[in-house]
């Protein structure tokens, strides 16, 4: 692993975590990533549940990258984000495929970060990127030590850059992470997969 390059071989998927602040965050990491990976990026943010979400539009032009909301049984194609719509836990399945589940809030969420990193894991194990953004509870949290324990690589969004820092501070005071960068050293990391 190279100090110019420390993904390049080492990640088949990325899994974005994000609450309060989370449009703003992704509004600079999303559009800054470049041409050329393709790297499926799955996102849960967490959203009102009675309002259908527009996340996949307002990014959709502003992407180098394929921008689509999730839907069930949708399959993963590379160089793809995609977002977990209004009200339903977002899941990967082997194939892989995506999965939407209406299943109980997690951490008062729906979709839940933790439900989405988990299932990664089980799919991707040591070939998941895990990261956790601006957000004001702690869903993520388990997630990302699943990917730490699975061996996969994660990161945490340096809480002083975080509009709300509750969710980074959540994840660093449960473990040790690869990467507490901001914003433009996430976006600058990811472009390494390239």
């Amino acid at each position: 692993m190279t100090a110019e390059a420390p993904l390049r071989g080492r990640v088949d998927a990325i899994v974005i975590g994000a609450s309060a602040g989370g449009v703003e965050a992704l509004t600079v990491l999303l559009p800054s990533l470049p041409v050329g990976i393709v790297e499926p990026i799955f996102i849960v943010m967490h959203l009102p549940r009675d309002t259908p979400s527009m996340l996949a539009e307002i990014f959709r032009s502003r992407c180098a990258m394929r921008v689509e909301e999730a839907e069930d049984k949708m399959p993963v194609q590379a160089g793809t984000v995609y977002f977990a719509p209004a009200d339903y836990h977002l899941l990967i399945d082997k194939g892989p495929q995506l999965s939407l589940s209406a299943d109980e809030p997690v951490h008062f969420s729906r979709p839940a970060v933790d439900v989405l990193f988990q299932s990664a894991v089980d799919v991707y194990r040591e070939r998941l990127l895990g990261i956790i953004l601006t957000g004001a509870n702690e869903d993520g949290t388990d997630g990302l030590d699943a990917v730490r324990l699975a061996g996969g690589v994660t990161v945490v969004q340096d809480p002083a850059t975080a509009l709300s820092p509750v969710m980074p501070e959540a994840a660093l005071r449960r473990m040790s992470v690869d990467y507490v960068l901001p914003l433009a050293g996430i976006a600058s990391l990811v472009a390494t997969l390239k």
